[in-house]
C-alpha cells in the first residue's frame, strides 16, 4: 500500500554534513523508490517562535510555516521525526516545533470534546529516530530513554499516533564511514517500507 509520509529532521544545525539531515534524505529516498509520497521539513529552515502563554498555546493561531507542517502531518499516514540527543532530549527548536505543531483543536481536544483525551491524529504511525554520542544501550538502559518516551506517550500517542516505533543511532562521532553507510542504507530501507 502506497502512502503519504513527512520527515521531521529536528537538527537546528542547517550546516548539510550534519548525520540527521543524512539519514533523513536516506529516508525520503527510500520511500520515494517505493512509490510513497514525501514531504520532508527540516527545522533548521523553519522560523518557529516560542509559545510564552497557555493563551497562546490554546487560542493562538500558529503562523504559516507551522500551518503548512499541520497540513503535511494531516495529509500523512506516516510521521518519522529525527534528531539529535541534547542534553538528554530534543533541540529547543524542535520542541518549539512540537510546542506549536501539537495544539488544541489540531491534535487533540478541541470544541465538541468533553476531555483533552480525545486524540485527533488517529490512523497515523510515526517513528522516532534519535542519534547520540554515548552507546544507545547506555541511552535505553542506564537513562531508561527517559526524554523518548516522554515525547512517544505524552505526545504522539495523547494526539492517536500508533503505533509508534524508534531507531536509535550511538556513537555518533566515532562512528566509521562503513558504519555511516550501514546507518543510511537502514533509514532507506525503513523508508521503502513505511515504517
Amino acid at each position: 500500500m502506497k502512502g503519504r509520509i513527512v520527515v521531521i529532521d529536528g537538527h537546528p544545525d542547517p550546516e548539510p554534513g550534519r548525520l540527521c539531515h543524512a539519514l533523513a534524505d536516506a529516508y525520503a529516498r527510500g520511500a520515494e523508490s517505493a512509490g510513497h509520497g514525501v514531504e520532508v521539513v527540516r527545522v533548521a529552515e523553519l522560523e518557529v517562535p516560542l509559545l510564552r502563554s497557555a493563551d497562546e498555546f490554546n487560542n493562538q493561531q500558529p503562523g504559516r510555516a507551522v500551518q503548512r507542517v499541520q497540513q503535511a502531518i494531516e495529509e500523512a499516514n506516516h510521521v518519522v521525526l529525527i534528531y539529535p540527543l541534547w542534553l538528554g532530549t530534543m533541540p529547543a527548536m524542535l520542541k518549539a516545533l512540537l510546542e506549536q505543531l501539537f495544539r488544541p483543536g489540531f491534535a487533540f481536544g478541541g470544541e465538541g470534546t468533553k476531555t483533552m483525551r480525545s486524540g485527533k491524529l488517529k490512523g497515523k504511525s510515526a517513528r522516532v529516530v534519535v542519534t547520540m554520542g554515548m552507546p544507545a544501550f547506555v541511552y535505553r538502559w542506564y537513562f531508561r530513554a527517559h526524554s523518548l518516551k516522554s515525547l512517544e506517550r505524552n505526545i504522539l500517542k495523547f494526539c492517536g499516533i500508533k503505533p509508534v516505533r524508534e531507531t536509535l543511532f550511538g556513537l555518533v562521532e566515532a562512528a566509521s564511514k562503513e558504519k555511516r553507510g550501514r546507518w543510511l542504507e537502514t533509514m532507506k530501507d525503513l523508508g521503502r517500507r513505511m515504517r
